[in-house]
């Protein structure tokens, strides 16, 4: 999706997930919804999951926003205590949008108290309480950090998503139901190769040829080119090095000091995000990364100098970016704003050191260069991170890396492909709307808002949603499409899978065939069952030989009384591999309950009848049938096909011959 299709779609009032890699323009999108609001009098709540992100927007932590501050869990009496603060839901209830940058930063339980908050300030049951929810981030960027505690007797919480891990995990994802809108688009990398290498870590396809690429950027620590930023997994390797380099340098250093106005709350707010330090050391020689946008002064968050000199009369630092030209570098504010207002303000100089930079700060920058340590990596994610903030291949330099440099979290992986799924459908159906009625849709927002209607020009929608239409109630169509969408192409992939699956062939021989990867044929078998494609019979060959492993994952499955594979893999302690756990939620779902017993049976049942759970084929269908039609019972079947009642039940009802 084009950025200027996810713009006509945020305009429609929906609620919305905006999505894409690294570069394809989620807060350049943003920022043109938000000008388009505002010059129709609606001020939109600007909020992100963490300081750092709040303050790149120029908004405020959904978390001081909402009145939760650190909470984790609500009780009754907490909910009443934040609905009670006139100061909340004066701001609350004035809330026409709400957006939430970094939502993959945010975990589900708090994503779910969000709601709860909105809820109950605005006496609306719908979701949010009626706010347009406007959702940006990309899962794969560093998941929420999860506080697990152990033995605490709490009170009952109006959430239950403590074993969940992202955001639309929570119920209150899947009641607001966001339409999503996937960035296609790429403004960052400019190098196709690189591009194609991130892409392969993001599809979890990353193999040698990738590996050799990474590996013609290695160097030694001590060959790293000089004034190139540093990237490094902890803050303490971030501090060691930027201080030693300084200390080196000679001459005393210039300290500019950070000031602050408006309430402590909002300004310690904004100096836990501010890249740039409450005091800031410099000595001419430093290497600086700027870390505000100002194009016409020629940087952007992420640009690159060295400090030349410094102004005689008021002390700013004349600084040299890597293109040559120098920029006398003068003091920036950064700001909360609510309804128009300026809250508070901090204000420094947009630079700081940039020998070294931790990964979780550098998202949301574009670098031309960085050497990266990614030896000590210990989240899914983080690699992917620090490799997408540079431009071009020929920028990276790599000291090491691990195995989980490039791995990306599997539960997102699968996630996902539906999101690019829904994301296609989306464009599908709006592109069946007549210009009328979008402009129609667009101005019954406006109003419902409380806004001024400014007349658009049918250029502001996108060619491609500019199709006559021939059906009504196209935003429900929409959110439908949203929850339900099928890929057609992406069904007929997946049928072959299922038919090779179905002849009794393995994972790994499906790959081989099919000249995919392991990974690719499980997403097809999920995408199948999520379709109600799959029947137990088709995959239960897949058990083969680890039945016991999926006896303990099962259990641990109905132990925490979840599908999701994150908290089982916790639990387990990752014993086995993810492809078994996969394998074994995809017999553990209930719409297999009937179908397979507890998978502590499946040995004694084996006993009992040798074909149980095996795969049928079309001779046996056959043979099946003809008994079946001749008069046959369910009893006299078990015994000639060696199976189980339930599953000769269950094939005959596949044939269209049973009905329970």
């Amino acid at each position: 999706m084009t950025q200027s299709q996810a713009l006509s779609i945020l305009k429609t009032g929906a609620n919305i997930f905006l999505t894409g890699e690294p570069g394809s323009g989620k807060t350049h999108t943003i920022n043109e919804y938000v000008a388009y609001l505002r010059a129709r009098g609606i001020e939109p709540a600007i909020t992100a999951s963490t300081g750092i992100a709040a303050t790149h927007i120029g908004g405020m932590t959904i978390h001081s926003w909402s009145g939760i501050g650190i909470k984790t869990s609500l009780d009754k009496y907490g909910l009443n205590k934040i609905a009670s603060s006139k100061y909340i839901v004066k701001r609350v209830r004035r809330t026409k949008v709400l957006i939430i940058d970094e939502v993959s930063m945010l975990p589900p339980d708090t994503f779910s108290i969000i709601d709860a908050v909105c809820r109950e300030i605005k006496q609306r049951q719908e979701p949010f309480g009626g706010i347009q929810i406007v959702l940006v981030g990309d899962f794969f960027q560093l998941p929420p950090v999860m506080k697990i505690e152990t033995g605490s007797k709490t009170p009952a919480t109006l959430t239950k998503e403590s074993l969940c891990r992202f955001a639309y995990d929570s119920p209150a994802w899947e009641r607001a139901n966001p339409i999503v809108c996937y960035l296609t688009e790429q403004y960052r990398q400019d190098d196709k190769d690189f591009l194609a290498l991130l892409s392969a870590i993001r599809s979890n396809i990353f193999g040698n040829d990738h590996l050799c690429q990474i590996e013609t950027r290695k160097i030694g620590y001590h060959t790293a080119p000089s004034g190139t930023p540093k990237l490094f997994s902890h803050n303490a390797d971030v501090d060691r090095v930027n201080d030693e380099i300084l200390a080196k340098l000679p001459g005393e250093p210039q300290v500019f000091t950070m000031s602050s106005q408006g309430p402590n709350a909002l300004t310690s707010t904004l100096q836990k995000g501010c890249l740039s330090p409450e005091t800031l050391c410099l000595k001419i020689g430093a290497t600086v990364m700027f870390t505000k946008n100002n194009p016409k002064e020629g940087f952007v968050n992420g640009t690159l100098g060295t400090i030349e000199d410094f102004d005689k009369n008021n002390r700013y630092p004349i600084t040299k970016t890597r293109n040559g030209r120098k920029i006398e570098v003068e003091p920036m504010n950064w700001t909360v704003e609510e309804n128009g207002k300026i809250r508070a303000r901090i204000t420094q100089l947009p630079l700081r050191l940039a020998w070294a930079i931790t990964v979780h700060k550098s998202q949301g920058m574009s670098l031309d260069e960085a050497v990266m340590d990614l030896s000590d990596v210990f989240e899914f994610g983080q690699g992917y991170v620090a490799l997408s903030r540079v431009r071009r291949l020929s920028g990276l330099y790599l000291l090491g890396w691990n195995e989980r440099a490039f791995q990306v979290h599997p539960d997102v992986l699968a996630h996902d492909a539906r999101f690019r799924a829904q994301s296609e459908q989306t464009i599908h159906i709006f592109s069946r709307m007549a210009e009328d009625e979008v402009v129609a849709m667009r101005e019954q927002f406006i109003r419902s808002c409380g806004g001024k209607i400014i007349s658009e020009s049918r250029g502001d929608i996108p060619k491609t949603f500019r199709v006559p239409p021939t059906c009504a109630s196209l935003m429900a169509s929409a959110r439908r499409a949203a929850r339900n969408s099928e890929n057609t192409r992406g069904e007929r992939r997946w049928e072959r899978t299922l038919a090779l699956i179905r002849s009794g062939k393995t994972i790994a021989d499906v790959a081989r065939i099919r000249s995919r990867t392991k990974e690719t044929i499980l997403e097809h078998l999920e995408s199948l069952h999520a379709l109600d494609k799959l029947s137990a019979q088709d995959i239960a060959h897949l058990a083969r030989g680890f039945e016991q492993e999926i006896t303990k994952i099962h259990d641990a499955f109905r132990a925490l009384r979840t599908d999701k594979l994150t908290p089982v893999f916790e639990r387990l302690g990752g014993m086995y591999s993810y492809e078994k756990f996969r394998i074994a939620r995809l017999m553990f779902d209930k719409k297999f309950a009937q179908e397979i017993p507890a998978p502590a049976d499946f040995v004694k049942i084996r006993e009992k009848h040798l074909n149980a759970y095996l795969p049928w084929d079309k001779t046996q269908d056959e043979e099946l049938r003809q008994l079946f039609l001749k008069g046959s019972s369910v009893a006299d079947l078990t015994k000639t096909f060696n199976r189980t009642r339930g599953a000769i039940k269950s094939r005959l009802a596949k044939l269209e011959l049973w009905n329970d």
